[in-house]
């Protein structure tokens, strides 16, 4: 199942212009505390003789695992700007490691699936829709498998963070880390932590909520309400806090409708959306499927402007990420999604006899020259053992060479079916064999 999930991203990714890089799985210490917030999932690496003295060498110059995979893009860029096209479009799927506390979707070892685009200088606005698009068109394809729809939720921490301001508020990166755990903890929760810990009063805190609750379709009701909001709140229209405000407000209002344009619903404003790491500098999104609130957001990512730079030169970016390892065991126990096949074989060709091997690995090799995966029994062993192992690893077809000048048959395990068949010109019936889905 994974695999057939990675394949089908990669497709799609590819498809979209994306190209596809592997990076390292260690990066250093000083790159993966970039990001501040998960500096407590970070698994360090030591070797044998080091035990003990660790403390002897700083953090930032000890070697970890990646625990995403956008602080290893960054340093990739640097490293390989003199080489990159501008803007780079890259896609990747790989393992990561985080020191989370393993539950149900969640574990210390898993594989995340990313694209991003990084400007060189500057990077136009304009992919902060199209990478949302090519998430959601992905995540359509995977509706084969059984996976609800999704729906992006976007907004922009330019909006947020001009509509604190304006209350008075200072601590920006505060508020945003606890508005980001609205849906988990509830309002009231939030609110009690947006006082004790971020210097709101009552009335500051009961406001950030509202601009929480605050969802829109298109960008003209996502204006109107928006600016509602901030006249009831006292918020000037001529203040610097408001400007900044307008500038988020322009850029998700573009998404929303444009996006609309394309694939409509695909994409809606909703600014509970906060993200709280803190290298976000503009627009910020999590993916949620229909029917799966307990699930939460399986993709998600933002527009990040100061991650990777090189002397006075910045590298911006705009990037989502899914947990990929969570969705599949979401698929395999929740959605539906079936892993009927351990071997990507459609046929297993018999073996009658070990001296007629040969003639069971030319009719395989013919099969696989035309596209169709094949395997051969391990032995000789008497017909029905060899239907049951094709069975047991979930091979649709067996295949009997002919004997004595008869021509080869081919059975469908499936259906009971059998018939006589060339290996030059057989083709598997799709439609009766069984599902084709590797479990990864």
């Amino acid at each position: 199942m994974e695999q057939r999930v990675i394949d089908t991203l990669r497709e799609v990714f590819e498809l979209n212009g994306f190209l596809g890089i592997e990076t390292r799985a260690v990066e250093t210490g000083a790159s993966l505390l970039k990001k501040g917030e998960t500096s407590k999932e970070i698994y360090l690496l030591s070797r044998l003789q080091e035990v003990g003295h660790e403390s002897d060498t700083p953090i930032e110059e000890r070697l970890g695992l990646h625990f995403d995979l956008t602080v290893p893009l960054s340093r990739y860029v640097v490293e390989h700007s003199g080489q990159l096209a501008f803007p780079f479009k890259r896609w990747q799927i790989q393992k990561v490691w985080r020191g989370e506390r393993p539950q149900e979707g969640r574990f210390r070892e898993f594989v995340q699936a990313d694209i991003d685009v990084i400007g060189a200088g500057e990077l136009p606005d304009h992919y902060e829709v199209e990478l949302p698009l090519v998430m959601v068109s992905a995540l359509e394809r995977l509706r084969a498998f059984g996976l609800p729809k999704a729906t992006v939720h976007a907004n922009n921490r330019k909006l947020s963070e001009g509509f604190y301001r304006g209350l008075g508020l200072t601590d920006i990166e505060g508020v945003l880390r606890e508005i980001d755990k609205l849906d988990k903890i509830g309002a009231d929760e939030v609110s009690r932590l947006l006082v004790e810990n971020c210097g709101a009063d009552e009335s500051q805190a009961r406001a950030c909520l509202e601009l929480a609750e605050l969802t829109a379709a298109d960008g003209a009701e996502l204006s109107s309400r928006f600016d509602a909001l901030c006249a009831s709140h006292g918020i000037a229209t001529d203040s610097e806090a408001y400007a900044l405000a307008r500038e988020g407000l322009a850029t998700l209002a573009m998404i929303v409708d444009e996006a609309a344009a394309i694939r409509p619903g695909s994409v809606i404003a909703d600014l509970k959306i906060a993200r709280g790491l803190d290298y976000y500098t503009g627009s910020v999104y999590e993916t949620f499927l229909d029917g799966a609130a307990s699930l939460g957001s399986i993709c998600s990512g933002g527009r990040y402007d100061n991650l990777a730079s090189q002397g006075s030169r910045k590298y911006p970016g705009v990037g989502l990420s899914i947990g990929l390892s969570r969705l599949v065991s979401y698929m395999l126990h929740t959605a539906g999604a079936h892993a009927s096949r351990v071997s990507p074989a459609s046929v297993l060709v018999a073996v009658w006899d070990e001296a007629d091997r040969a003639a069971s690995n030319r009719i395989a090799a013919e099969l696989r020259s035309r596209g169709i995966a094949a395997d051969v029994a391990p032995t000789a062993a008497k017909l029905g053992k060899q239907i049951k192992y094709a069975d047991k690893l979930g091979i649709p077809y067996v295949w009997f060479p002919g004997q004595e000048g008869a021509g080869d048959e081919v059975k469908n395990i499936v259906t009971g079916d059998q018939a006589t068949a060339d290996a030059t010109s057989w083709e598997p019936d799709t439609v009766n064999a069984r599902q084709t889905v590797v479990i990864g």
